[in-house]
């Protein structure tokens, strides 16, 4: 028996609104996935959240003048809308809630039960002005292993863990003239070492399923010893630690997505009508469950590295093997940055385009390889002439047909038909997913179709209608509107219609281009 599948996208630091660097990596990619994969009759449970632990809270939170908690607030709301502007529909949106923080609470508890967690020294920056120990974004520096410069935590340039204390050159990153030193203090870790050997082994078990720059941050960080993992944090921001010897200490927000993703699989399960029994129900050999993970390649070492790790500590569980990384999206040509202004609120571009129009370009250029840039005269550019106008046309095509009552489909549109669906499987199907395939597929096949020579209405319109199913998963409103009134819904299996032997054509709706 098959379980459902897990599609995860980790939670965005609840410092803000989601920006298009976010939807064009993770979340679009879990999205059309997930309704691909319900397409073909799979049970799916798509969840994400907001994360409200991390310290990027905090600094954010001074430098807009707010109070941490109501910026956790705002920003989950926003994220929320924005997701649902672009139609990317999740099962289980987390945050802050007791039922969270009080599991997280159980499973460090219960590693430390186990003996996985030592209580060891590890080094922090610490502020004598202000009597505070620096982690994470509280302290910048230049990255021990890659020389870029990072904050503490995890280096989104190597994507290798950074110990606050390991950081060259450390600054507060909100007192930055502040002379720092670096003490010792005692707080709960993994030794990730005695784990990997046997992370090894499974890495090796999923050869080729990671993409190349993925399967490269993993091979280096099991090439060498893998330092103590940090679980919890001498700060106060966050998910107090337990135990009486922890006073003062919280969970590293880097060191809760095992915690986070049993509890989002549990949360997507219940919304569903599944109900599993317990938060890591699904993550029993015996649900048969697959879980894929949609994220962004810094964030490789918290979920394959220590997350797989803590699992491996905690016992009888499933380990992950399919980590869909995809690099940074940029702002013509450079980094988003929130602090600077430079970037692009996908709740306003939504505002602004219609969606279908901002998915099919986010795919057609998503970062899956290497960082790719958006641009708004090339979304005006590109989907006019990759999309808008050739579908109108054979729209326009496809028109002339209706009306004329059923029309015959050929043996010969049948295979046509059966090759589409196929091209856009390979694209869709894991672990070689890939937005850039599909949306070249969509772009390929319109071109076709817009300049065949019409010589059966009904072959020709047999096609239209299998490509708009097969692109449905991107073209979500489109679909939607044109396949309503048919004899099968967008979220259907395409594949059954294939072999139909007649169709009735059915006016199709246009696209409006967008205006630079």
């Amino acid at each position: 028996m098959t379980g459902p599948t897990i599609v995860i996208s980790p939670a965005p630091t609840a410092n803000g609104d989601l920006h298009l660097g976010h939807v064009a990596g993770p979340f679009l990619a879990a999205d059309v996935y997930t309704r691909y994969a319900r397409s073909v009759g799979r049970k799916v449970l798509f969840g994400t959240g907001v994360q409200d632990t991390s310290t990027y809270v905090l600094t954010t939170a001074t430098r807009l003048g707010t109070t941490p908690q109501a910026l956790v607030e705002r920003s989950a709301k926003e994220v929320e809308a924005t997701l649902a502007a672009l139609g990317i529909a999740v099962d289980a949106f987390t945050g802050w809630e007791e039922r969270f923080t009080s599991f997280v609470g159980r499973v460090v508890g219960e590693l430390r039960a186990k003996g996985a967690l030592q209580l060891r020294p590890m080094p922090f920056p610490y502020s004598p002005r202000t009597g505070e120990y620096l982690v994470d974004g509280h302290v910048a520096g230049t990255c021990p292993v890659c020389l870029a410069g990072s904050s503490a935590g995890l280096c989104e340039s190597c994507g290798h863990a950074v110990g606050a204390g390991d950081l060259l050159d450390p600054r507060s990153t909100r007192h930055p003239e502040d002379p720092l030193e670096i003490r010792e203090v005692k707080v709960l870790v993994l030794p990730l070492e005695q784990y990997r050997d046997r992370l090894r082994a499974h890495f090796a078990e999923a050869a080729g399923l990671l993409r190349p720059h993925a399967a490269q941050v993993v091979e280096e960080l099991l090439a060498r010893p893998l330092p103590d993992f940090p679980v919890t944090y001498p700060i106060s921001w966050g998910i107090q630690a337990p135990g009486d010897d922890l006073a003062g200490q919280v969970v590293n927000p880097n060191a809760e997505p095992v915690a986070w993703t049993m509890y989002c699989s549990m949360l997507a399960a219940e919304r569903r009508g599944l109900e599993p029994t317990t938060e890591d129900a699904l993550w029993r050999p015996e649900a048969a469950a697959q879980v894929v993970y949609f994220l962004g390649i810094d964030n490789i070492h918290p979920f394959g590295i220590s997350g797989l790790a803590m699992l491996l500590a905690l016992g009888d569980y499933q380990l992950p093997k399919l980590f869909l990384t995809n690099e940074f999206y940029e702002l013509d040509h450079e980094k988003f940055s929130t602090s600077r202004g430079h970037l692009v609120w996908g709740r306003d571009l939504a505002a602004q385009a219609p969606r279908d129009l901002i998915r099919f370009h986010l795919a057609a250029n998503s970062p899956e390889l290497q960082r790719t840039s958006f641009n708004h005269a090339e979304l005006a550019a590109l989907t006019r002439t990759r999309l808008v106008e050739p579908w109108n046309r054979v729209a326009a095509k496809a028109d002339a047909w209706v009306w004329r009552g059923a029309l015959p489909v050929s043996d010969r549109s049948r295979k046509a038909a059966a090759r589409i669906v196929e091209r856009f499987r390979v694209a869709y199907e894991l672990p070689r997913f890939s937005l850039n395939r599909a949306a070249e597929t969509l772009t390929q096949q319109l071109a076709r179709l817009d300049r065949v020579e019409i010589t059966a209405g009904g072959d020709f319109c047999h096609e239209v209608d299998v490509l708009l199913r097969c692109a449905a998963p991107i073209l979500i409103d489109l679909a939607a509107t044109a396949l309503s009134g048919s004899d099968m819904l967008p979220d259907s299996d395409v594949r059954k219609v294939v072999q139909r032997r007649t169709i009735e054509p059915v006016r199709l709706p246009r696209l409006q281009p967008l205006e630079v």
